[in-house]
């Protein structure tokens, strides 16, 4: 029975577990951003924001 207890108790398998959620959320916030970066107003911003940095 304490053998059974102590092997419920580890964390074995828990960080392929941790990385998953972690590449998810990473995906997740790299398709927000390229969904901000794509939009015109956000392209204009940038545009503008090179123009006036060359000048």
């Amino acid at each position: 029975m304490r053998r059974l207890l102590r092997r419920l108790r580890t964390d074995d398998g828990m960080t392929t577990a941790e990385y998953a959620v972690g590449t998810l959320a990473a995906v997740a916030f790299a398709g927000l951003l390229l969904k901000v970066l794509t939009s015109a107003q956000v392209q204009a911003a940038l545009s503008h924001l090179v123009e006036r940095a060359l000048k």
